[in-house]
């Protein structure tokens, strides 16, 4: 990404402007851990920030290589283990379907950087417990891609609806509004995440 030609396209949008002075957001970067980033996205789904960090870190220790946890590692752990962290029985069955499919190659994890935004979300969510939400959070964060608005974040939509006093209900206008800043919609999105002062 040229960061500085992407600040010069959003500052094309007068109300995205003071967003830009206030915060800094850099570029995107691609992971080199999919399967952990996956584990972790599954984990913290539908918890706060403090409580997700709290038992993905318990999560992480119980396996004595901590950069390189394997599908076979999950697989191996019973589901006592993963429950005495913290995890609902409903997230070890994501956790371990997910294992499942990558295990299977049903799921190649190092072909997704070949592939178009739509085509990892449509792999992605063939598993149970990923919808689209943690796929576009995984080409955001993961795969570094540039462009990705997800309309189903509260979090942006909520920004969004500040900034440009819409619904934040209404998905259509909100991602009208989005377009507008294609094909730098993910730096877009890291300023509207950063505008809601979450600590």
């Amino acid at each position: 990404m040229d960061i500085t030609a992407a600040h010069q396209h959003l500052k094309k949008d007068p109300r995205l402007v003071p967003l830009l002075f206030k915060y800094s957001a850099s570029s995107l970067n691609v992971s080199t851990h999919l399967f952990r980033d996956l584990l972790e996205s599954i984990i913290g789904q539908q918890l706060s920030i403090k409580a997700a960090s709290t038992i993905i870190k318990r999560f992480i220790n119980l396996f004595p290589d901590l950069q390189n946890i394997r599908p076979e590692d999950i697989l191996a752990q019973d589901a006592a283990t993963f429950r005495s962290v913290g995890l609902s029985r409903q997230k070890i069955s994501y956790l371990q379907s997910l294992s499942e499919f990558i295990l299977s190659e049903k799921l190649v994890l190092a072909s997704l950087k070949d592939l178009s935004d739509e085509a990892v979300i449509d792999n992605l969510t063939q598993v149970k417990g990923i919808g689209r939400w943690t796929a576009e959070m995984m080409l955001i964060f993961s795969l570094g891609r540039e462009d990705v608005f997800s309309v189903g974040d509260l979090g942006l939509r909520t920004a969004v609806s500040r900034i440009y006093g819409v619904d934040r209900e209404d998905k259509l206008k909100i991602e009208n509004i989005a377009k507008k800043w294609s094909p730098h919609r993910s730096l877009a999105s890291l300023y509207l995440w950063q505008s809601l002062d979450n600590k």
